[in-house]
């Protein structure tokens, strides 16, 4: 079976304290309860999910759908995105299954980062990390006003902006961030095309705002 692998960065760093963490929390939990409603993704995608302040962690390594388990997360720290690029590259290159002769590897990544700040560690050391991996489709979101989608522009072409990082706009970002993911599980499933593009994505809700 072809795996479509999804890794969710996401800010833990001290600003997330309060209602954004608790929304990010509750955003995860609604995205595999919808996720396990598709008969689509239920098959084909695989979760894991990277944290990322003063360290970075991973929690719930590349996981099926049926046996995600969230862990408790908490906000506290820095923001090290490099450490997290750093670590994302190495799970790329270790829980992802390549293509032999004798078998079809899983299907390109996808993964989404999201941060309210500005990175405080050397995230082009990181970068450059998994500049030599295949990374598949990465997309960014600048959450709130603090946000620096300048950084984010120079990991990825796709980058969308969140004017706050409430409840309600990281709610909408976890809704959008579902579509894209039954969209792409749908897509490699029937026609076998991966999604290389946020153009072939849902379009984002009117809380997410496209930066190009």
């Amino acid at each position: 079976m072809r795996r479509l692998p999804v890794y969710l960065l996401l800010d833990t760093s001290g600003s997330m304290t309060g209602e954004p963490i608790e929304a990010v929390k509750n955003g995860v939990q609604m995205m595999m309860h919808s996720l396990r409603q598709n008969p689509q993704a239920i098959e084909t995608a695989f979760v894991s999910i990277i944290t990322f302040d003063t360290d970075a962690k991973q929690i719930v390594p590349l996981t099926d759908l049926a046996s995600f388990q969230m862990v408790d997360i908490k906000a506290a720290g820095v923001t090290s995105l490099g450490l997290a690029l750093s670590l994302l590259a190495d799970k790329l290159q270790t829980e992802i299954n390549k293509t032999t002769l004798e078998q079809k590897g899983d299907w390109k990544p996808m993964t989404f980062i999201m941060t309210d700040g500005v990175p405080t560690d050397d995230w082009q050391a990181g970068l450059n990390k998994l500049k030599s991996v295949n990374k598949g489709l990465i997309v960014g979101c600048a959450a709130g006003s603090d946000a620096d989608d300048s950084v984010l522009r120079q990991i990825t072409e796709s980058v969308v902006r969140l004017d706050s990082a409430d409840s309600e706009s990281i709610s909408k970002f976890f809704q959008w961030v579902t579509a894209s993911i039954s969209t792409s599980s749908t897509k490699v499933e029937e026609s076998g095309k991966e999604i290389t593009g946020l153009d072939q994505l849902p379009p984002p809700p009117s809380e997410l705002v496209i930066v190009s």
